[in-house]
């Protein structure tokens, strides 16, 4: 088992940002992962999609409020992305190397996360089999990300931001491992 705990920093901007913070940890077991994301602060600001019944499997949904994580395997530039909507929704992408060869990740027909709204905070987890893409043998690279739509548009979130400009693919961003 590796479980570390992350705090996201937003990308560095002129705008006004929201009061919010997220925090949360990642856990490897063999090969399921464990991540949970803890959005904290004044929601209000944020736009939050209610709750979808049934979640599906949708495309852009980084254009609204969404939870991010990156997989890639250690000295291979093959990687995933992972979005998770407030409202149940997501989907997986693949690269075969930076922004290129994306397509949907047809190992998952779907993606089981639970998400809990309190006064202050929503909570966002998530257990997923990976053995449909890697092997447990092979050592993950992770980038946690977020982005937050809020009054005055959206922020980018991420454990460390590398680029210019806010870019979650940067692989040099990949700075868990697991």
């Amino acid at each position: 088992m590796n479980k570390q705990n992350f705090s996201l920093q937003p990308f560095p901007t002129d705008k006004s940002l929201p009061n919010i913070k997220i925090t949360g940890h990642i856990a490897r077991y063999g090969n399921q992962i464990n991540l949970c994301y803890t959005l904290s602060g004044d929601l209000e600001e944020i736009a939050i999609a209610p709750l979808s019944d049934p979640p599906q499997r949708q495309h852009e949904l980084w254009e609204d409020t969404c939870f991010e994580f990156f997989l890639g395997i250690k000295n291979s530039q093959q990687y995933w992305e992972f979005n998770l909507s407030p409202a149940g929704h997501w989907n997986i992408y693949s690269f075969n190397g930076y922004r290129q060869g994306m397509q949907e990740e047809t190992a998952f027909t779907s993606l089981p996360f639970s998400v809990q709204y309190q006064s202050d905070n929503l909570v966002l987890a998530l257990n997923i089999d990976l053995s449909g893409i890697v092997s447990q043998e092979q050592t993950l690279e992770v980038a946690i990300t977020t982005v937050i739509k809020h009054r005055d548009g959206i922020s980018y979130w991420a454990l460390t931001h590398q680029g210019k400009e806010a870019d979650f693919h940067l692989r040099d961003s990949f700075m868990i491992e697991l």
